[in-house]
């Protein structure tokens, strides 16, 4: 199936979600969310994944739940977890790697009634992935092509920034009198850009801006790649 965009009645959708947010309702309206989510995510992910193999040959997506796609009930269950069943933002991801697919470096974006997120890397580490990322950025070298790397996306100019520190305290093997050791205070390393949900309705430009930014977010991408191999290394 080739994808066209998402209907113009996917946005007002997620609205009705948001206002009737329990299984019952989703159950009773099943069909519409196949017609205006499931069905176009699907043709969304062969069709633009086929794209990103041109900047990235390894990637790895599927039109499949928990796959490239992501659940639309939640887990509640969890300490700490929202109490509301169903998500209202509709999530996609294109990893690169062997490992879980969202502590791969990745390519991801979600859209809501409120915003179009698009983003590059790995959004929160784990502590494997979190310890393969200080270990590897404990080299200066390292540590200065991070930093540039985030400069130079950022001084684009086209709306991309990056996620805040977590961290308050440098870890073992850091101190504020490194060079860039500030970079070691982040809980993921992630750069992104926030655009209009609107765009999802025309298909060919949202492929078009997507890759675009994907390609000036690559840089990161493939940093945060080479992290990741170092956890599958251990």
């Amino acid at each position: 199936m080739s994808f066209n965009g998402f209907s113009k009645k996917t946005l007002p959708f997620l609205k009705s979600i948001k206002k009737n947010n329990n299984k019952e309702w989703f159950e009773a309206h099943r069909d519409q969310y196949n017609k205006y989510i499931l069905d176009p995510s699907r043709a969304f992910v062969e069709e633009f994944g086929e794209h990103l193999m041109a900047l990235e040959p390894t990637i790895n997506f599927s039109p499949k739940i928990n796959k490239s796609l992501f659940r639309i009930f939640r887990d509640s269950r969890r300490m700490g977890a929202i109490k509301v069943p169903l998500k209202s933002k509709i999530g996609f991801i294109f990893w690169q790697g062997n490992g879980k697919r969202l502590q791969n470096s990745g390519f991801y974006m979600h859209f809501s009634p409120d915003e179009l997120f698009v983003a590059v890397g790995v959004r929160w580490f784990e502590k494997p992935m979190l310890n393969s990322f200080r270990d590897y950025i404990k080299n200066d070298e390292k540590r200065a092509e991070l930093a540039q790397i985030l400069e130079d996306i950022k001084g684009l100019n086209k709306g991309y920034t990056h996620l805040e520190k977590g961290y308050k305290r440098y870890p073992k093997g850091f101190d504020k009198d490194m060079t860039n050791a500030d970079l070691s205070l982040y809980k993921g390393m992630a750069t992104y850009k926030i655009l209009k949900p609107e765009l999802i309705i025309d298909g060919e430009k949202l492929i078009n801006t997507l890759y675009k930014i994907y390609e000036d977010m690559l840089p990161l991408q493939q940093f945060m790649y080479e992290v990741s191999l170092r956890v599958q290394e251990d």
